[in-house]
């Protein structure tokens, strides 16, 4: 039995710092990295990939709505060109950034509302597919688990690696709670622990209500940006280990 955990990362901005990536590249199995759209400058982002190249961590392309003073979490209605170019685009710059630091993009995850709307808009979706398919159709994409989008992307013949968070509350339905609604984000790094255990081994994750939803997931993240995301990951992994769960790298 084993498992990945990513975290997002290289979302730092010039002086204004987003979580802690050097203590995070010890604990997660996979990075996804911001590819300035949402957040990240260059010179950050190379010196992320350095790190996550150093430590052996597979590196994904964090790809996002042009937002950067949203950070990338307000829906946008965007032309289906915009968003397969912007996307192209950060795939692209990430790539050439990537060769620089020693390591290679291996696996898509796009952010924030763009992760969200692709979940059940089927034009959005296509174009996020279209635009990875463009630049090479072997990168995995990473997708809520349970989402419409898991279908459209595997019809579409791209790898799809279901995806669950570990400190976000989920709804009966097994989907996940809207930010802002209570219970939506969580903060107990022993609660996160034993929730995503026994979605590793059992299939399921404790709801709102406290009802069980089916849930299949290859990866779980952890938010780098949540209080709290450094303890809450290390004693995810150190539950996990200690359950005799392997943890590495889907890609």
């Amino acid at each position: 039995m084993k498992i990945d955990l990513n975290s997002d990362l290289g979302e730092s901005l010039g002086v204004w710092r987003m979580g802690d990536d050097a203590a995070m590249l010890g604990i997660v199995t996979s990075a996804n990295v911001a590819c300035g759209f949402h957040a990240g400058d260059p010179a950050g982002i190379l010196a992320t990939l350095k790190a996550a190249a150093e430590r052996g961590i597979a590196v994904g392309a964090h790809v996002a709505y042009p937002d950067l003073v949203g950070f990338g979490r307000r829906a946008m209605d965007i032309a289906s060109a915009d968003l397969v170019a912007g996307l192209v685009y950060q795939i692209g710059a990430l790539q050439a950034l990537a060769r620089v630091a020693g390591t290679k993009v291996r696996y898509v995850k796009p952010h924030g509302a763009l992760y969200n709307t692709i979940a059940h808009d089927a034009r959005q979706a296509k174009d996020v597919i279209a635009a990875i398919r463009a630049v090479d159709a072997s990168l995995p994409l990473v997708v809520l688990a349970g989402a419409p989008l898991e279908r459209w992307a595997a019809d579409a013949g791209l790898r799809v690696v279901a995806e669950a968070f570990a400190d976000r509350g989920y709804a009966p339905d097994g989907t996940l709670l809207p930010r802002g609604t209570p219970g939506a984000v969580l903060h107990d790094p022993v609660r996160v622990a034993q929730r995503m255990q026994r979605l590793v081994q059992e299939g399921v994750v404790e709801t709102a209500d406290g009802s069980l939803a089916q849930v299949r997931a290859d990866s779980i993240c952890v938010h780098g940006d949540s209080p709290g995301a450094l303890a809450m990951a290390a004693q995810l992994r150190h539950v996990l280990e200690g359950a005799g769960v392997a943890l590495a790298p889907f890609a």
